[in-house]
């Protein structure tokens, strides 16, 4: 049954820790669209991934001013998929939508390097970029509005888990 209160959540963590999954399934659960972050890369910082090369602050900005300006947008709520590495990247997406939240999905580097190679025929970004992920990730953990929740967990169990936050 969709909620009904709007919510804006930004389901975030290194590559290959399940965000469009998990994103997807919120989004059907609360009624709400989903924003599918990767969709909103330049070209360059794609064609840059595919080539093993890991993005920048540079790369990163415009990308992190289009998603805000994507939940600004929404007055209804969101759920986004984005990493959201760095602190200074989370603290950009809640300037454009106070109330925002995170679903942190934590996960070991071993399980991300192993998910993405089982990946590899089929997305962006290559297993070995997850180095650098977990080298940017700065932890979300203790920031205000943010749920850390066991990547390695059933999909369900999660989709309740963020459900069930207040």
């Amino acid at each position: 049954m969709p909620e009904t209160s709007a919510r804006w959540l930004v389901v975030m963590g290194v590559s290959g820790c399940g965000k469009s999954s998990l994103g997807a399934a919120l989004a059907r659960e609360l009624g709400l669209p989903l924003i599918e972050g990767d969709d909103f890369h330049a070209p360059e910082s794609v064609r840059k991934m595919r080539a093993g090369v890991a993005l920048t602050d540079a790369d990163r900005a415009g990308w992190l001013s289009r998603l805000g300006h994507e939940l600004a947008g929404h007055d209804k709520g969101v759920v986004l998929t984005c990493s959201a590495l760095k602190r200074d990247y989370r603290d950009r997406l809640r300037a454009a939508r106070p109330g925002l939240r995170f679903v942190f999905m934590a996960l070991s580097r071993e399980e991300a390097e192993r998910r993405v190679a089982e990946r590899a025929a089929v997305h962006m970004f290559p297993a070995s970029l997850v180095a650098n992920q977990f080298a940017t990730l700065e932890s979300p953990v203790g920031e205000p509005g943010v749920l850390e929740v066991d990547a390695t967990a059933p999909l369900e169990r999660l989709v309740a888990q963020v459900r069930d936050w207040r």
